[in-house]
């Protein structure tokens, strides 16, 4: 590893004890990042969500008894971004354990995607988590008027918010199974251990005391009294921060296939926290290992559990940094590691790490395009826009398209000819999934990040009840949205047909 990187993470594990910022953090002390105490003070209660959220979890087991005991063997997430990744990371690593529901998550607005969810569903056994913090989201919302019109009975239903929502005034007027209130001071991307991960988790059989357990263990080894080279929340941020300030921000993780769905919600936690303000720090997940020479000096490797390329890697001079793996059931403890370690990089970086103020950009240019407005869906041609990378960048392939085995695996050979031919770091993303997630970094971070939009015409649609728009209008105009988004904040973009990328990359 370069020596001055080291050096200088060295150096910054000195100032974090020098500075007291475990203590202020822990304190609850915005000043660590802002000084301003909004959406600072009244977001950490992640910090010890843990600790009391145990208390909760027979009511949870209480609800999954009962539904089981009904005849309910499905349970469909509508969530996006924080209120469904936790969720499937869980039930991806442990799968449906015994007398515990199936767990589909619903978060695309594609009808295609709808219609083949709705397929594979016995409404009659199935239950529906309605999960949004705001108690506004769009997609979420339009998900619940859709499955209400076609089994409009609250024991099918249960929500997850918080308190005082839209969201909890449907679920009470229409007397939903029930409706858990998360704590208020946990946004979104933070909420892995709270209400919006636990309860989908319980419902699917997973035993979550271990994974609270595994949680507070790291909290306590996070604390203040331990000195930040021993703190592994703290180390892992100072690594994150230091790298990125060095040139080496596109982090690259190297999971073990047991876990390798904990790449997204890393994905989401880092890159909308850090992806502000014209700093941030690119996640870079299920990206497969290549030989040293298709990587460019600005990459940083994360892995649990090793791999067998890294070895070369480290030779060749790239920072490789491991964590120790113990199999799922350590999730709750990187869960925690890696929102402290988030928190850290953020402090090193100098920006607020529980604001997202570009999200609700593109939000807005959604709702100028569903009200006839917008711009321009004419991009200039991918070749000339691909004539534009530069040693550095990122590559983002933007799909709005049914997320499904079929097309992730295009997607997948695509990104991979890009990273060999440009040897920069990609990125795959479906839409609108990753507004809520990546989409903060892409308008917020470096300009260093080259946008491919993937989008094609459904040949099949569905109307949203009560709305005077369709899913099929739905997404598109959240993609013209996002492009217009993107080209106010002068990214090079371009448009094209799945059909059209494949071309230009295989």
């Amino acid at each position: 590893m370069d020596q001055a990187l080291e050096a200088a993470i060295a150096a910054r594990l000195d100032a974090i004890d020098r500075d007291s910022i475990v203590e202020r953090i822990w304190a609850g002390d915005h000043t660590v990042w802002s000084d301003h105490p909004e959406e600072v003070s009244d977001r950490l209660g992640w910090l010890r969500v843990q600790r009391h959220i145990q208390a909760r979890v027979p009511e949870f087991e209480m609800l999954r008894q009962d539904v089981v005991a009904e005849g309910f063997t499905t349970a469909v997430l509508l969530g996006m971004g924080g209120s469904s990744l936790a969720p499937e990371v869980m039930y991806e690593s442990f799968g449906q354990r015994e007398g515990g529901l199936r767990l589909i998550v619903l978060d695309s607005t594609d009808p295609r995607q709808l219609v083949a969810t709705e397929a594979v569903l016995d409404l009659e056994r199935t239950l529906f988590i309605v999960s949004s913090k705001s108690g506004s989201t769009v997609e979420t919302l339009s998900h619940l008027a859709y499955f209400w019109e076609k089994r409009p009975d609250g024991r099918h239903f249960i929500a997850i918010t918080d308190y005082g929502t839209g969201l909890e005034r449907i679920a009470r007027d229409r007397d939903f199974r029930a409706v858990f209130i998360n704590p208020p001071d946990i946004g979104g991307r933070y909420s892995a251990l709270s209400c919006f991960g636990l309860v989908p988790a319980v419902l699917c059989g997973i035993d979550v005391g271990p994974l609270l357990e595994g949680a507070e263990r790291m909290a306590a080894f996070c604390e203040p009294g331990v000195a930040a080279r021993l703190n592994p929340g703290a180390w892992l941020g100072a690594v994150l921060g230091e790298s990125a300030v060095h040139g080496r921000d596109k982090l690259t993780l190297v999971l073990p296939p047991e876990i390798e769905h904990l790449g997204q919600w890393i994905e989401q936690l880092v890159a909308e926290s850090t992806g502000k303000e014209g700093q941030g720090i690119v996640p870079v997940e299920a990206e497969d290992l290549a030989p040293p020479a298709a990587y460019g000096a600005d990459r940083l490797f994360v892995t649990l559990d090793g791999h067998p390329l890294l070895a070369g890697l480290e030779a060749a001079g790239h920072p490789v940094f491991h964590i120790p793996f113990e199999g799922p059931v350590s999730l709750g403890a990187e869960f925690w590691r890696w929102e402290f370690a988030t928190a850290i990089a953020c402090y090193v970086l100098g920006v607020n790490p529980f604001d997202q103020p570009n999200v609700q950009a593109a939000k807005e240019a959604t709702a100028v395009v569903l009200a006839g407005g917008g711009g321009d869906p004419a991009t200039p041609p991918l070749g000339e826009v691909l004539a534009r990378v530069q040693p550095g960048d990122y590559l983002a392939i933007l799909a709005y398209l049914p997320r499904n085995s079929e097309v992730f695996g295009r997607l997948q050979r695509v990104r991979h000819a890009f990273r060999d031919r440009f040897r920069v770091a990609t990125t795959v993303g479906f839409g609108p999934r990753f507004l809520h997630s990546t989409g903060q970094l892409h308008k917020g971070g470096p300009n260093s990040g080259v946008f491919i939009q993937v989008v094609d015409q459904p040949r099949e649609d569905r109307p949203v009840p009560g709305q005077p728009f369709t899913f099929a209008e739905l997404e598109a105009a959240q993609a013209l949205g996002d492009l217009d988004t993107l080209r106010r904040h002068g990214r090079r973009v371009a448009r094209v047909s799945l059909d059209e990328l494949e071309r230009a990359a295989l």
